[in-house]
């Protein structure tokens, strides 16, 4: 069954196209946020997974081909990256006490969360997107992982400066200025 399937009113959902990259199969996912553990919902589209927020202004309709959805609802998707939606599941998993670093475990039972199914449709990118900031140790054919806290700061390092760099390319934006300009517009 496909994700649309079961839907009994006509909404509009902008996402980015994935139609180059796969079959263009996408599942809802009912996931946990990663600060307040409330559920939000994702959007899994040939493994990239997309936060789906809804946005609704009054006095608002939609034209939809022969279909007027009233309420004037509009879904949006915003890629994110899997590893924010992981790491608290996996600071969780490795059940650190004290100076211990905690322990290692496989990947399908750390992300076996307790009324969260949709955590197990990430298994297949889950591995990948941890390896950046987890240990890991192979026995066998097994893999087994550890949040490792060196590298969660090398990868949350990383992420701030995209993020500095892509806000100053950004044109007379007010959170995009140096510090010493915003300053004198106040």
């Amino acid at each position: 069954m496909a994700w649309w399937e079961g839907f009994d009113e006509i909404r509009l959902l902008i996402a980015a196209d994935t139609a180059e990259t796969g079959n263009d199969v996408g599942q809802l996912l009912s996931l946990r946020h990663p600060k307040s553990g409330n559920s939000i919902c994702c959007l899994l589209v040939n493994g990239v997974l997309q936060e789906l927020n809804w946005f609704k202004q009054s006095y608002t309709s939609w034209f939809l081909g022969d279909y007027v959805a009233e309420d004037g609802g509009l879904y949006t998707t915003t890629p994110v990256d899997p590893v924010f939606i992981l790491l608290p599941i996996f600071e969780e998993a490795r059940m650190k006490k004290g100076d211990d670093p905690g322990k290692f475990r496989l990947v399908d039972e750390i992300i076996f969360v307790e009324g969260y199914p949709g955590y197990q449709k990430l298994l297949p990118i889950a591995e990948n997107c941890m390896q950046v900031v987890s240990e890991i140790k192979e026995i066998g054919s097994s893999k087994f992982f550890r949040l490792d806290d060196s590298k969660v700061l090398a990868w949350m390092y990383h992420k701030v400066c995209q993020l500095k760099q892509t806000l100053s390319t950004l044109d007379n934006n007010y959170a995009a200025r140096e510090e010493k300009d915003r300053c004198t517009l106040l």
